[in-house]
């Protein structure tokens, strides 16, 4: 029934874009490019194949195959762009196999060294990646995630057919044969060297050793194994148990044996090695970068129509409730009454089944806790109160529970007695929805393809309260529900149907009580949809583009109008502010004893002293504010509340940008802010990144079409983005048309060919990678003359987000003890901060100097060569707000003058913005950190902030404090009952996004 389903779907086109992006590519050679072109003569993390003849080489520089000589010489280029191929396995005849991207799902090709005859030798919406020629060309050896896990596979090229040699639960990578053809050679996990032979039998060669990670294998001298042995700092060339390359940045592909020489790439070059001698073969490969970055000024919101509506919920009787401007409201008649004054956060309403009441969120005591609010009296009453976050409730449809998640991703179900937990840790799941009799909860979760690649489906996973069993359901094959946040599962309230959002549309499907499909799903909406609610059973309620709209399920649509403005609060009064010393965003030198004239929230003047002051800060150095250009506020903003501004602004940050974000999270964040009900920085922002065929964070829009992205661009323009992000899984010929189409400026994860395509930044240095390794940084935090060349060339801004930087908490942890960070941290964020502080310098320790050096250079080079960095951390994934203050700290510690650094979180991003932030001079806006010391000199005292400005509103640090400092010490706590079974957690992908320590998630 499974493969009749899909190919019912594939063959008929049910999604919303029936166009592929498979259908609409083309293949061949490279083409005549124009425009400015960059030398390169070194490779980060390339590969290198020899054919059989020994006379040529080829190696995949910049996600493209290309060919030389074998002395050296001139590259030729075979591939295109939009080919994004890697990986060259020589065969016979000058053939050569590679991985490809080409359609969302990698694939191998063949072309000949000619650049003739490409042929794709894959389909489908599996993975296959690795190709391996056999020594007689019959076969080719490679690994798919096809059978649950990635295993190694065998393609004959006569027949084309295919069979697996090893599978579930191996995760196997890169296969190479034994000279013989008998046997194959690959790694396990980056933990194994093992071997298997034509008829499955296995054999494990080598185990890593602790702390260490194996790559690339390949039969030596004697059969014995080749690998790359690495951990940080060092990366070991070994044959059998012995380290014949020491002291170079080995970049863990498979090695070329021939006797007792080797062929390998290191430190940016491709070598051999024979005899003890190290001999470089030279390359030149040259490429075409586009240099006219688009200008742009993002546009400052001064009021208008509230779009920032949140999570919206329909009652029985009609109504609806939402979040807008930091406030709950309901919405009636078309008017709309606010039922929350703006102080703490509260979020997720939801209706009792009687329409009288609403359950949400509020962290007014602290945290997020369950509120009930009667709508007749207006009273409020702690609801089941419990020692976690509770978060995005429902009621159930007697009325009698609600089912909510903590901070971890638990689902728990409480009455006013007890709660009960019913799920394990959960991957950022969405909202939970339950079946009409109540014996059911689903809930939109990722299903990973494979451990080795985290990415996979949002599926609807259902939670049967009395047998205790958890059961994942696609909404449609190899397709993800949108977002896993507002856009399903949603039951109906009859129980008969299930709503939810795929490629940007609304779905119904029919269904049983435990929601079992009975039936196809079908399609009711065809414009941009989100944030589904019935509206009794027969209609949805959703957001489209900052619009509430109605649908029947026979697609007659209404909007909804709430006749909700907002407008920018009046100028501050101006003011006068003497300092003792500031830094205008350029100076080498700070300058001393002047005030700073503000009105209308904007310098006016800098002065010596004159006159009487209004603000005394003589003692203080004025500094701009600083500016955070990588974060994510939503990720854990229900988690975090009200307090996260605030923590934001207690070290000085007045300014951030979130390259992704929850789209209706973020509008209502960044309207509250600019309407002062909210306190906390400017926020510029995105909404989902716009991914491919696969995902792993809620926030990711997966995106399988032109049709479907031409949605996607809808909305961010609509909804008046900052920016655009591409996300991992996104093929390079839909990033080339959202360039194209776009606005705004765009970012993502690639350097190349983003720099030749148009993209505007690139997040991170050497971020998650579809390729699972990056071509910017090698996996010991170097990076090479192709990529500090194109970053210099190209204008390209670069993030660097240094996680690595938590390695410098083994001798100064000041910014983890701080008392801003004690206050303002929910409890349990600042518990697993603390222990990450305290393991640095341990074995037990994640973070390395070494790689954190590597990281730091590389944007040195790009800093000094005329190249574009901005400070940016990926918090919450790293620690809001001083994580930003330790990146600064690390550019320091590894070559960084105080002052460059200071530049690239003020003057850079403000560039990158187009807004005249970053700098105290008149004209430009009154955005101010005063800190105490002189940051010039000891970087350190840029995070000694005691008072900080933003648009000319002053706010001094022990008065952001004071609100949690006067929270209650302890809650009194419902029972826990026992959890079910299916709480039990049996699937290693049910974590939350914290437990993985890796660099560069976002």
């Amino acid at each position: 029934m499974e493969l009749s389903r899909r190919e019912l779907l594939t063959r008929t086109g049910q999604a919303a874009a029936v166009a592929t992006a498979a259908s609409t590519l083309t293949v061949g050679t490279a083409q005549a490019e124009s425009g400015t072109r960059v030398k390169l003569t070194q490779g980060t993390n390339i590969s290198v194949s020899r054919s059989r003849d020994g006379k040529w080489l080829a190696i995949d520089l910049i996600t493209a195959i290309w060919v030389l000589p074998a002395t050296g010489g001139e590259a030729r280029k075979l591939t295109d762009e939009l080919q994004d191929a890697t990986l060259p396995s020589f065969g016979p005849g000058g053939q050569i196999a590679f991985q490809s991207y080409r359609d969302g799902n990698y694939h191998l090709y063949v072309i000949g060294l000619d650049g003739r005859g490409l042929r794709q030798l894959t389909q489908g919406r599996y993975d296959h990646r690795e190709p391996a020629f056999s020594p007689d060309g019959k076969h080719l050896a490679f690994v798919s995630d096809r059978a649950g896990s990635y295993g190694v596979h065998l393609l004959e090229l006569a027949t084309g057919t295919i069979t697996q040699l090893t599978g579930v639960p191996d995760e196997a990578a890169a296969p190479q044969w034994s000279r013989d053809g008998k046997r194959i050679i690959f790694t396990v996990g980056n933990a194994a060297v093992d071997t298997v032979t034509l008829d499955g039998k296995r054999e494990r060669l080598v185990t890593a050793p602790t702390g260490t990670q194996l790559f690339g294998a390949a039969f030596g001298p004697g059969d014995q194994p080749g690998y790359t042995r690495m951990r940080p700092g060092q990366a070991e060339l070994v044959l059998g148990t012995t380290a014949v390359v020491t002291g170079e940045d080995v970049f863990g592909f498979a090695p070329i044996w021939d006797g007792d020489s080797v062929l390998y790439t290191a430190d940016g070059r491709i070598r051999s090695r024979a005899n003890g001698s190290v001999k470089d073969i030279p390359f030149e490969a040259t490429v075409p970068v586009r240099t006219n970055r688009r200008p742009h000024r993002t546009r400052n919101l001064t009021g208008g129509a509230v779009k920032g509506i949140a999570g919206p919920v329909v009652s029985s009787d009609g109504k609806i409730a939402f979040r807008a401007l930091n406030a709950l409201y309901v919405l009636s008649d078309g008017k709309a009454t606010k039922l929350t004054d703006n102080r703490y956060f509260d979020s997720d309403p939801d209706f009792s089944p009687d329409g009288k009441k609403i359950v949400y969120a509020s962290d007014r005591t602290g945290v997020a806790q369950l509120w009930v609010r009667d709508l007749a009296s207006g009273e409020d009453e702690q609801y089941a109160p419990a020692p976690h976050a509770q978060t995005t409730p429902r009621f159930s449809p007697d009325g009698t529970k609600v089912a909510y998640l903590d901070q971890d991703g638990q689902v728990w179900i409480t009455d006013r007695q007890a709660r009960r937990q019913v799920t394990p840790t959960l991957f950022q799941p969405g909202r939970p929805t339950w079946s009409k009799d109540g014996g059911t909860v689903a809930l939109a979760a990722v299903k990973p393809f494979s451990r080795r690649f985290r990415e996979g489906t949002s599926q609807i996973l259902s939670i049967d309260l009395t047998s205790g069993e958890l059961k994942y359901t696609e909404p449609m094959p190899f397709r993800s529900i949108a977002t896993r946040g507002d856009d399903g599962p949603v039951w109906s309230p009859d129980g008969r149907h299930i709503a939810f959002v795929v490629e940007s549309v609304a779905w119904v499907v029919p269904v049983d009580a435990k929601g079992t499909f009975l039936g196809e799903p079908r399609q009711v909406t065809r414009e941009v949809t989100d944030s589904l609610a019935w509206h009794g059973d027969d209609a949805l309620v959703y957001l489209n583009n900052g619009r509430i709209r109605k649908s029947t399920l026979d697609g007659r649509v209404t909007t909804i109008r709430h006749g909700l403005t907002w407008r920018k609060p009046a100028k501050p009064e101006r003011r006068v502010i003497r300092v003792g010393a500031y830094w205008d965003g350029e100076a080498h030198e700070l300058q001393r004893n002047v005030d700073i004239v503000v009105e209308n929230g904007t310098i006016r003047e800098i002065r010596p002293h004159r006159g009487k002051a209004d603000v005394d800060a003589s003692e203080l150095t004025a500094i701009p504010g600083l500016i955070d250009a990588h974060n994510h506020w939503h990720l854990r903003g229900r988690q975090w509340g009200a307090r996260q501004g605030n923590v934001w602004l207690a070290y000085g940050i007045t300014t951030v940008r979130s390259p992704g974000d929850p789209v209706y999270q973020m509008i209502e964040t960044r309207e509250a802010l600019a309407a002062g009900t909210l306190t906390g920085p400017r926020f510029y922002a995105t909404g989902e990144a716009v991914d491919g065929s696969r995902v792993y964070y809620n926030f990711m829009r997966p995106t399988l079409s032109r049709a479907q992205l031409d949605l996607e661009l809808r909305r961010a323009h609509e909804l008046g983005y900052d920016m655009i992000k591409t996300y991992v899984r996104l093929p390079v010929e839909l990033q080339r048309a959202a360039v194209r189409r776009s606005r705004v400026p765009l970012s993502s994860h690639y350097l190349y060919p983003a720099a030749n395509i148009g993209m505007d930044g690139m997040e991170h240095v050497g971020a998650t990678n579809r390729l699972g390794y990056s071509h910017t940084i090698t996996r010991q935090g170097k990076a090479y003359q192709d990529v500090v060349a194109l970053f210099t060339a190209s204008g390209m801004s670069v993030t660097p987000t240094l996680f690595q930087s938590r390695a410098l908490y083994d001798n100064d942890k000041s910014l983890v003890t701080d008392e801003r960070t004690r206050v303002l941290y929910p409890s349990w964020e600042y518990e697993r901060y603390l222990a990450d502080a305290n393991a640095q310098g341990t074995r037990a320790g994640s973070s390395s100097r070494a790689i954190l050096r590597g990281w730091v250079e590389f944007a040195l080079k790009v800093h000094r060569g005329g190249g574009f960095v901005i400070t940016g951390t990926d918090a919450p994934l790293d620690s809001p707000a001083t994580a930003t203050h330790q990146n600064l700290r690390a550019l320091v510690e590894y070559g960084f003058t105080p002052r460059e650094a200071l530049i690239t979180a003020t003057r850079n991003p403000a560039k990158w913005l187009g807004l005249p932030l970053g700098a105290i001079k008149p004209g430009a806006t009154a955005d101010i950190a005063f800190v105490r010391g002189n940051p010039l000199a000891d970087v350190k005292t840029a995070a000694n902030v005691e008072q900080v400005m933003v648009g000319g509103v002053l706010h001094r640090v022990p008065d952001l404090l004071e609100p949690y400092r006067r929270q209650p010490s302890a809650l009194t706590t419902t029972a826990a009952l026992d959890p079910l079974p299916s709480a039990e957690n049996k699937h290693w992908w049910h974590e939350p996004e914290w437990a993985e320590r890796v660099c560069c998630d976002h």
